[in-house]
C-alpha cells in the first residue's frame, strides 16, 4: 500500500512539473507600460493566440523593476524603455544583462506648459521641471536646443547617461533653471498641479495623463534619425525559444504599424 501510495505521489509530481513546463513554454509574460506599450501588446494577443500562446501582461508605471525582473526570471520581457535606457541598465548591471528583441516604437518628447502656448512666450528665469532619469537627460537637452532655448556645449553627447546639466550648456540665455527631481511617472502630475513653468514628459505618460502631445506641447522632439526607439528586452538566452520568436514577429508586424499610424496620430512613431 505504502509503495502503491508512493507512485501515486511521483506520478502526480511529474505530472505538476510536466504541466508547468508546458504552461512555461506557452505562456509569454511581458512586463509594460500601459499606453502605448500595453495597448500595442493587445494589438497582438488574438495572433499569438492562434499560434498556442497565452499573453500574459503586467501593467505598471514604474521605470526601475521591469529590467531586474526580467534578468531574475520573473518574466519572460518588458516593453517600456528606449535604447539608451536599456543601455544605463546594462553598464550598471554588468553581470545580468538584456539585450534587444525588437525595436517597435518611438515616443517623441516634449516641452509642455500651462501658462505658455508658443516658445517665444517663455520668460527669463523660467523653472524648466525634468525627470530624474539620467538615461533622458542629453535628450532633454537636445530638446531644448533645438527649440533655440539655449546652446550646447561642443563636446556635448546626447546619448551620454552622466550628464551634468550646468556644464554641459553653453548659452542659456533666458537663464532657464533646470530642476530634475521628479520620477519620470510623476510628471505629469506635476504638470497637472503647475508645479514649474516648462515640463518635460514622455508622450506616454502624457497619454496616460489623456492629452495629446501633437495638440498640447509647444515644442515636440523630432523623430528623424531619432535614438530613443522603444524596444522589447529579454535575457538572451530566450531568443531562440518559439514564443519569443514568435512575440518579435508579432511586434514587427505591419498590424502593429497600422496600429500605431492610426491611434496616436504622430504622438507615436513605427520604429
Amino acid at each position: 500500500m505504502k509503495k502503491l501510495l508512493n507512485i501515486i505521489i511521483a506520478i502526480i509530481a511529474i505530472l505538476t512539473i510536466t504541466g508547468c513546463n508546458n504552461a512555461s513554454e506557452t505562456t509569454i509574460r511581458v512586463i509594460a507600460t500601459s499606453i502605448p506599450h500595453g495597448e500595442i501588446l493587445e494589438v497582438v494577443r488574438a495572433e499569438l493566440e492562434e499560434q498556442g500562446y497565452q499573453l500574459e501582461v503586467t501593467i505598471t508605471s514604474d521605470y526601475y523593476f521591469p529590467n531586474p525582473s526580467v534578468a531574475a526570471g520573473d518574466a519572460d520581457a518588458n516593453f517600456f524603455q528606449h535604447v539608451p535606457f536599456l543601455n544605463l541598465y546594462n553598464s550598471e548591471n554588468s553581470d545580468k544583462p538584456l539585450v534587444i528583441g525588437a525595436y517597435v516604437h518611438i515616443e517623441p518628447i516634449g516641452i509642455y506648459s500651462n501658462d505658455y502656448t508658443s516658445l517665444d512666450q517663455v520668460q527669463d528665469g523660467d523653472t524648466v521641471l525634468i525627470s530624474n532619469s539620467t538615461a533622458d537627460h542629453g535628450r532633454i537637452l537636445k530638446l531644448f536646443e533645438d527649440a533655440g532655448l539655449i546652446t550646447l556645449v561642443d563636446t556635448f553627447d546626447v546619448l551620454s547617461s552622466d550628464i551634468i546639466i550646468e556644464e554641459a550648456i553653453a548659452q542659456n540665455p533666458l537663464n532657464l533653471v533646470f530642476q530634475a527631481n521628479v520620477a519620470p511617472d510623476f510628471m505629469f502630475s506635476a504638470y497637472s498641479n503647475q508645479e514649474a513653468d516648462l515640463y518635460v514628459i514622455n508622450s506616454n505618460y502624457a497619454l496616460e495623463g489623456g492629452i495629446n502631445p501633437i495638440d498640447t506641447a509647444i515644442f515636440l522632439e523630432s523623430t528623424v534619425d531619432n535614438p530613443y526607439v522603444n524596444i522589447l528586452a529579454l535575457n538572451e538566452a530566450d531568443l531562440e525559444l518559439d514564443k519569443i520568436k514568435a512575440l518579435i514577429a508579432a511586434l514587427n508586424s505591419d498590424a502593429v504599424k497600422d496600429y500605431i499610424n492610426e491611434t496616436y496620430n504622430g504622438s507615436v512613431i513605427p520604429a
